[in-house]
């Protein structure tokens, strides 16, 4: 049987998709590309936020009217959409043949008249770029935020065992990986459930000292409340991590944090961020805020502008506050119009394109080495990204008269012009 794997939701969500090719592939199911060849289709859903729903739902129906014309004989949906809301949708998607629930790849393999016996090795989604991958260190979270559905979806906190992330990191090597990008719902509590003490430390100590001199490691979702002056200290002195802080910090109103069951506190986020500018003032910041959370009032949010202002980050992503059913602050007082949400997003927005172009010109005439993603054979163009720039979520550096180059190729250049988001930028020594 033919069966074609449609991705959605995060980064996370798309290791699970490749370690899914894997165990597929490992007991003969033929993967195919192009949804038209398929005899079967699985979608891998996301269930995180209202709208993530909605897409995912949708995609469901094309499969089901695509089954009803006889384009295909069998629908699989698994993932973080069944571990929410499987019984429902049972009820309502009668035509589907498979649900299973993330990481369920037993049933999945049962489904296809295979087993576990042999889980295969990890497979590659038709848009992975084998040069830059993601390395997922645990599953679950721990933290419970007031908003967040992520503990009741995938669970509690569960790290993986450091012998078997530095196999899955060498094998990710072996296939090309030169950027490995470190995912989980909270990276600063790894190995605290298998160890006793936080071990994210430990971790990149180990990646440091196994892998090939030339691979990147990139940190993604670090908790601001778990990252201090020596950790900063750390990624900023070696080389091999980039120096790249992605610390979701959701707000820095301590009466807001508290409604949202954060554990951190205004001083705390101010002095870390404060001190990362203070060791490296071209260290590359990236945060998330939510705006509009129950309760956040004019001046609250006011507090915000003025702490990226002050905090000069790199890139923000921003989320306009979403109540979602069975999280605490779905059934908060003080719920905000959608009108206010909204325009506090878009002012949030403006404030920091101005922020981010004005960090995105510290970088003219200066050298940058960028990995190479992109190269337009026609006009010799290519884009890349340099340590400031985590795949999917950040800018590009677009480099001219690039026709020399290979993708997946490290390159220095020097750049010489500078927008919003993307850095422009020549071959250097040319």
């Amino acid at each position: 049987m033919k069966v074609h794997l449609i991705s959605l939701g995060c980064a996370k969500n798309s290791v699970d998709s490749e370690k899914l090719l894997g165990v597929l592939q490992a007991f003969g199911v033929s993967v195919v590309e192009n949804i038209s060849e398929a005899d079967a289709a699985i979608v891998n859903t996301c269930g995180f936020i209202q709208s993530a729903v909605e897409e995912n739902i949708n995609v469901i129906l094309d499969l089901e009217a695509m089954k009803e014309k006889g384009l295909l004989e069998k629908i699989g949906v698994v993932g973080c959409l069944v571990n929410r809301y499987g019984d429902e949708m049972k009820k309502e998607l009668p035509t589907v043949d498979l649900w299973a629930k993330a990481e369920e790849w037993g049933r999945v393999a049962s489904f296809f008249g295979g087993n576990m016996t042999n889980q295969g090795k990890r497979g590659m989604l038709p848009e992975t770029r084998p040069w830059s991958r993601y390395l997922k260190v645990g599953e679950g979270c721990d933290t419970f935020c007031s908003y967040c559905t992520i503990p009741s979806i995938r669970g509690r906190a569960r790290s993986i065992p450091l012998p078997a992330l530095l196999e899955e990191a060498h094998s990710l090597v072996q296939s090309g990986a030169k950027e490995l990008c470190l995912v989980g719902q909270d990276l600063t509590i790894y190995g605290r459930d298998l160890y006793g003490e936080r071990g994210l430390r430990m971790l990149l100590q180990a990646l440091d000292s196994e892998l090939p001199d030339y691979v990147w490691i990139r940190m993604l979702y670090l908790h601001p409340s778990r990252i201090d002056e020596p950790f900063i200290d750390m990624v900023a002195e070696n080389p091999r991590i980039l120096s790249y802080l992605d610390i979701p910090i959701q707000h820095i109103d301590d009466e807001v944090l508290r409604r949202m069951n954060r554990p951190d506190k205004e001083g705390h986020i101010r002095r870390i961020f404060s001190y990362a500018r203070s060791v490296d003032p071209l260290f590359a910041l990236r945060t998330t805020l939510i705006t509009g959370f129950p309760g956040e009032t004019e001046r609250q949010f006011d507090k915000v502008l003025a702490f990226l202002e002050e905090a000069e980050i790199d890139r923000v992503g921003a989320f306009i506050y979403s109540p979602e059913e069975g999280t605490a602050a779905a059934l908060m007082e003080g719920q905000i119009e959608a009108s206010v949400k909204n325009s506090r997003y878009d002012r949030l927005m403006t404030l920091q394109a101005e922020i981010s172009r004005e960090r995105q010109r510290l970088f003219l005439g200066r050298t940058l080495s960028i990995l190479v993603d992109e190269i337009d054979q026609g006009d010799g163009f290519a884009w890349g990204r340099s340590y400031r720039d985590a795949p999917e979520v950040d800018g590009l550096v677009g480099v001219a008269e690039a026709a020399g180059l290979s993708e997946g190729a490290f390159v220095e250049v020097l750049i010489t012009d500078a927008e919003e988001h993307d850095l422009f930028a020549e071959i250097s020594g040319i």
